[in-house]
């Protein structure tokens, strides 16, 4: 494992290890059934074994990783209809967002959004798709702050851990890309109508596409 992880800084030692096994899972260089050897990440990093074991435990809660007595911590990558369903309650929990950040939309609010916005355009014109998907993450976690619900905010970061993941797999599928740029665009024009109804819907369409461009490209590599 001496070149599988490297190291960023400014977050805790646990989250660099925790967001280093979650990109060797979605990119692909640790497969579901792969075995996380406590040791071995370690010694690949130059750290000490208990910030890897409360990573592994983290992902545990996450579902990616299944520790077994005796047999140890393995990766465990949720199936297609996991994954479509995990979408499927994100567009619900989002749209909830997008609604009561609707309704409680300030101008101050708005230009937030629309910066927000305007640097999502800026990356799609690039084609820059990695820098999109860091402003994408701020921007429905704004939308979430905005909805000023703490529960709901709760349960929404919970599960959006877990999307991400695989946010970057369907941005990738053919024309996914200009895709999730129309609909921002759509997401947008709701708010500046501060529609309630209109950005919850919006905002559920979005996140069923995804889910609909990932389930796409399982099939995809399975032959379906």
């Amino acid at each position: 494992m001496a070149t599988l992880f490297k190291l960023e800084k400014r977050l805790t030692l646990v989250d660099q290890v925790a967001n280093q096994l979650r990109e060797a899972i979605t990119s692909g260089r640790l497969k579901s059934g792969d075995r996380l050897i406590e040791a071995d990440i370690a010694k690949s990093m130059q750290i000490g074994r208990n910030a890897v074991r409360e990573a592994i435990r983290y992902m545990e809660k996450e579902g990616l990783v299944t520790t077994t007595p005796f047999k140890g911590a393995h990766v465990t990558i949720p199936n297609i209809d996991e994954i479509d369903q995990m979408f499927e309650v994100m567009s619900g929990l989002e749209g909830m967002c997008a609604r009561l950040a609707a309704q409680k939309m300030t101008n101050q609010g708005l230009k937030k959004i629309e910066c927000l916005h305007a640097e999502l355009e800026n990356h799609y014109a690039e084609k820059d798709p990695k820098a999109y998907l860091k402003i994408n993450w701020q921007f429905h976690e704004y939308i979430q702050e905005l909805s000023k619900n703490k529960v709901l905010s709760e349960v929404t970061s919970g599960l959006r851990q877990k999307t991400l993941l695989y946010d970057r797999r369907q941005l990738y599928q053919p024309n996914r890309f200009n895709a999730s740029m129309q609909e921002h665009r759509k997401i947008l024009a709701a708010f500046r109508k501060k529609d309630p109804d209109l950005a919850e819907q919006m905002m559920k369409n979005h996140l069923l596409q995804q889910g609909k461009a990932l389930v796409k490209s399982y099939k995809s590599e399975d032959g379906n």
